[in-house]
């Protein structure tokens, strides 16, 4: 995994959420909790189907601001709770990954470090993502996601 992390690759993106990992964890692995926060600001999500299991798949759309849709699969490759999930990421069903995703979750004495990785087959694919703003997407993402916690603890 080491060689997959050079950073000509990928995309990382880490938050301290002030939640628990386990909680944290069961944002990221229900369908009702990840369609109320998943996407960057103004994206609503629509799951059409999820199974979240180790080479599950989880099918849904994300409804842009814009009013245009994006849709969008994942396919688990790893699961190790509450710690790590790991994923092939893509568009349309049916065409190959656009990115493999890592999501870490480490737990910071009660809060929770969140790591989100994207790993890339090249720069230049990681730089065309870059490009079309998911950086500023994956913060706003994180974002949500720690919002949406929040709520889970209250």
């Amino acid at each position: 995994m080491t060689a997959d992390l050079d950073p000509a690759r990928i995309i990382r993106l880490e938050r301290v959420m002030d939640a628990p990992r386990e909680l944290v964890f069961k944002a990221l692995s229900d369908e009702k909790h990840l369609d109320q926060w998943w996407g960057p600001e103004g994206f609503v999500n629509e799951t059409h189907a999820m199974d979240f299991s180790v080479g599950g798949l989880w099918h849904y759309t994300m409804h842009g601001p814009d009013g245009k849709d994006w849709p969008n699969w994942i396919r688990y490759t790893e699961i190790t709770p509450p710690a790590r999930i790991a994923y092939d990421h893509g568009g349309e069903r049916g065409e190959p990954a656009h990115f493999r995703g890592l999501i870490l979750l480490e737990d910071e004495g009660g809060k929770t470090r969140v790591s989100l990785i994207l790993i890339f087959e090249t720069a230049e694919a990681r730089d065309a993502t870059v490009d079309f703003g998911a950086v500023d997407g994956g913060r706003q993402t994180l974002a949500k996601l720690e919002r949406y916690v929040a709520g889970l603890e209250a």
